[in-house]
């Protein structure tokens, strides 16, 4: 069996669009997905910090009432994203038991969380729906889609802060590559825009408050850059072997070649300045990819907009690509789309994807003053990318983790 591992379906829902395309065509015409915050709860708790970039579409727009009644809205979210990627697959008549589903969070159901606290303190533990655990816990989401999917070749949740979206789709590749499973939905998803981690992540200096202009105030490299934007949503896609893939006689996007997954053990939200444990990840995935630094022409940053982190980062790359680096288009999308946390690298994997696919780099956008301390050559306006290339996308989170996925133009 090939040991090729193939993308062939994509699904999203992001503060730039209710799906994949449009998302894409958003981020393309450098739209920004942030908005002012309009809900009551942002004055009634005073919080420093008004903004953040909401689901473009809402998902009681999309699912029944009975699965907004049931699920998270993490999990609303996920399975959104992953019936789309379904769908866009056309996955039929493979056994369940060689389908399999790595689908990650950062948080989880903190609304469920947080709200039946509410309700047990106000109204006490007979109020308390009954639902509640299934609901908040970080496996929801995997569970909610292995269950609609009918995998049952194991639905595992990575829960690895910021890292985690692309650390499933690592994972999803041991899977395939152990003949045990056909095909994996993998991705991640976050809906964390709570007063609660609001507030927290304000509190740790870690939120831009730029609350005047929100839709400049994710800004990957500016000098003026001043923290992350929150963002809700999920990404997901569907992984086979290209076997699989071209026995059922599947479109396919692109090939997953590799994926990596180092930590730090520096600092629980620090990332180590010197980037050595995310220079590894990089390093490593190329090293599972066959492939070498002269093979990458494009790089999906994971660029939160914070000072410590976008340089970190920097540091991380310089450290793997040296002076080949200022040649390598860069892109950092969370400028238009805010911070998913757990469902960032799920999106910006599908970024990277399409930018293979479509052979174009997204833009990134509010890059009105670049940071002389980082010499990147970031894409500002969407830029055409050569063929048969090859792409990474890198997630770093809370933690010290790191993870890289490597992605290749396909062909046959």
């Amino acid at each position: 069996m090939t040991s090729k591992i193939v993308v062939t379906g994509l699904g999203a829902t992001t503060p730039l669009g209710g799906d994949v395309a449009s998302t894409w065509r958003a981020l393309l015409a450098g739209e920004s997905g942030i908005s002012t915050l309009e809900h009551e709860w942002v004055a009634r708790h005073e919080l420093p910090v008004t903004f953040a970039g909401q689901a473009k579409v809402r998902a009681a727009e999309v699912l029944t009432l009975q699965e907004t009644k049931r699920l998270d809205p993490s999990s609303q979210f996920a399975l959104i994203a992953a019936r789309e990627a379904w769908a866009d697959a056309a996955v039929e008549n493979v056994e369940p038991e060689r389908i399999a589903v790595e689908f990650a969070t950062g948080i989880g159901g903190v609304w469920t969380l947080l709200d039946a606290y509410d309700t047990l303190i106000e109204k006490g533990p007979r109020r308390v729906l009954p639902m509640t655990v299934p609901m908040l816990m970080p496996n929801g989401p995997a569970a909610a889609i292995g269950m609609d999917i009918a995998a049952r070749g194991g639905v595992r949740t990575a829960v690895s802060a910021c890292a985690s979206g692309t650390e499933a789709i690592a994972n999803a590749i041991t899977r395939l590559r152990s003949g045990e499973i056909d095909v994996v939905l993998a991705g991640g998803c976050e809906a964390a825009m709570h007063p609660m981690p609001m507030a927290a992540f304000a509190a740790m200096h870690a939120l831009s408050r730029r609350n005047d202009e929100p839709s400049k105030a994710s800004r990957p490299y500016d000098v003026n850059r001043d923290g992350f934007v929150m963002g809700e949503g999920a990404g997901a896609l569907v992984l086979e072997t290209e076997e699989h893939a071209l026995a059922r006689g599947a479109k396919i996007y692109a090939e997953l070649a590799a994926g990596a997954v180092t930590s730090d053990a520096y600092h629980i939200t620090a990332p180590d300045p010197e980037g050595s444990g995310a220079a590894r990840a990089v390093l490593m995935a190329l090293e599972h990819a066959n492939a070498t630094i002269d093979d990458v022409k494009h790089i999906n940053a994971h660029a939160t907009s914070t000072p410590v982190g976008d340089i970190a980062e920097y540091h991380a790359l310089l450290r793997v690509f040296g002076d080949k680096l200022a040649g390598i288009p860069v892109s950092a999308t969370k400028a238009s789309t805010g911070h998913l946390l757990g469902g960032a690298g799920a999106i910006e994997a599908i970024f990277t994807v399409l930018a293979l696919k479509d052979k174009v780099a997204p833009p990134t956008i509010n890059l009105d003053d670049q940071d002389p301390e980082i010499k990147l050559d970031v894409v500002t306006s969407p830029r055409e990318l050569e063929d048969n290339i090859l792409a990474i996308s890198n997630s770093f989170g809370f933690g010290g983790h790191n993870a890289v996925v490597v992605f290749r133009s396909y062909n046959r």
